[in-house]
Formats: C-alpha cells, sequence, structure tokens
C-alpha cells in the first residue's frame, strides 16, 4: 500500500510532520536516489528512501502520543462513547490500543501503539513507571495531608498505596501529584482518602515522557526515535 512521503518519515521516527516537511522542502530526502521536494510523493516498501543521506526503514510498530481530551473513552471500542483510538486519523498498522487507561474525564498523555511488550514494561507493577499528574481540587491541600500520600494512604479495605511525590503550585488548590502504581481511579481515591475530591486531573508525564506542550486535547503525533528510546529508558 502506498503512502505519502512525509507520514513515512515521520513514522519512521525522523520528526513531527511539520519538522518532516521541511527537511523535504530543502532537498535532505531523496526516494531511489533522486531528490524529491514534494511531501506529498506516494512510496511504498519498494522504494529506498533517504533523509540526511541515512537509509530510512520503516517501524515495525508504530507509536503515537496523544494528548486525551475529556468525553473520550481509553478503549479500542465503545457502543456509546468515542474512543482514544478513534481520533488516531493516519496510523498505518491494525491493532493499535492505548497503553494504560485514563478516566473519561481525565486529560492529557496516552501512549497509543501496537508494541504489546512495551506497553506490558510500562504497565508492569514490578516496573515502578512514574505518572505524574496535574490536580485541581476542591480545597486546599495541608501539608500534613499531603505527607500522608507521600507514606501512602488507604484507599480501600486493607489496599495501601505506595509512597506519591508531592509538588505544590503557587495555588493552594493545585498541585503534582507523582504515583507508580495504576488502580482504578487510583489519584481520586488517594485524595479523597484525605478528604478531598479532584476537580481536574492531567496527565504530565509517564516515565521519561514528557506530554508535548504544543498537543491541544484532541491533538496527537508520533514519538520521534528519541523519545521511544527516552520511553524504553523509563
Amino acid at each position: 500500500m502506498k503512502t505519502r512521503l512525509d507520514k513515512y518519515l515521520t513514522h519512521c521516527g525522523v520528526g513531527t510532520r511539520s519538522q518532516v516537511k521541511l527537511l523535504i522542502k530543502n532537498g535532505k530526502v531523496t526516494v531511489d536516489g533522486e531528490i524529491t521536494k514534494k511531501s506529498e510523493t506516494k512510496i511504498d516498501e519498494n522504494n529506498i528512501v533517504t533523509c540526511n543521506g541515512e537509509i530510512m526503514h520503516y517501524n515495525e510498530f508504530e507509536y503515537f502520543m496523544l494528548n486525551k481530551p475529556k468525553g473520550v473513552v481509553s478503549a479500542t471500542k465503545d457502543n456509546v462513547s468515542t474512543t482514544v483510538i478513534e481520533l488516531i486519523k493516519d496510523c498505518t498498522h491494525k491493532d493499535i490500543f492505548p497503553v494504560g487507561r485514563l478516566d473519561k474525564d481525565t486529560e492529557g498523555l496516552l501512549i497509543i501503539t501496537d508494541d504489546g511488550g512495551l506497553a506490558h514494561n510500562l504497565l508492569s507493577p514490578k516496573k515502578h513507571v512514574d505518572k505524574k499528574y496535574f490536580c485541581r481540587l476542591d480545597y486546599e491541600l495541608s501539608r500534613q495531608s499531603a505527607k500522608k500520600l507521600e507514606c501512602g494512604v488507604e484507599i480501600e479495605d486493607g489496599v495501601i498505596t505506595k509512597p506519591a511525590i508531592v509538588e505544590f503550585t503557587s495555588i493552594p488548590t493545585e498541585v503534582f501529584i507523582t504515583i507508580h502504581e495504576g488502580k482504578f481511579h487510583q489519584v481520586k481515591r488517594m485524595f479523597n482518602a484525605v478528604g478531598l475530591n479532584v476537580t481536574y486531573l492531567k496527565r504530565m508525564s509517564m516515565g521519561n515522557l514528557v506530554l508535548d506542550k504544543d498537543l491541544l486535547p484532541g491533538e496527537y503525533r508520533p514519538l520521534t526515535t528519541e523519545e521511544l528510546e527516552l520511553l524504553r529508558k523509563s
């Protein structure tokens, strides 16, 4: 199946779509030995593509960074609501899925891929991958309550969370919290355990991967080679 040159290079991890278009425009890309300056050029697996003199190889898997918006579910299929998979319009592989879940009303970083091995490593409780969230609360978080979160709190009978990291901001009702687990509604339940409700929640990072600040809710882009390597090191 033929695909656009700029899309192909993006999925090879060369850069974002805009960065790739600029490389093509500046004559840094060849197809079968000939410089091409048209991003819309169609190619397939039989063409040899180079960028800055390096032969490109299509990724075995696809990796996307999505800024998940509210109202969308972290699932591959749903009979009622829009899924995060429906937001990814230009993937070329089948069977992509979200790595983990964000609540329907939660925004922020969500990785979409078809790499089951990477997903397993990121989600495995044994790996202790950090997940950082921005939280807006109904009331001010006290230093005493923050210390409780940092020691671990009981979110249901006999279930105590692992120690978290709490960072205060200049606004008393807005904090960052970093957890190392992924229990159901964990962040909300942790704050409930100290008498507070979360009114807004956004995931800012997962492992070493930080949400691109230029991505608006609902927008996404492929991960770069550097970002993928950071993620694997997580």
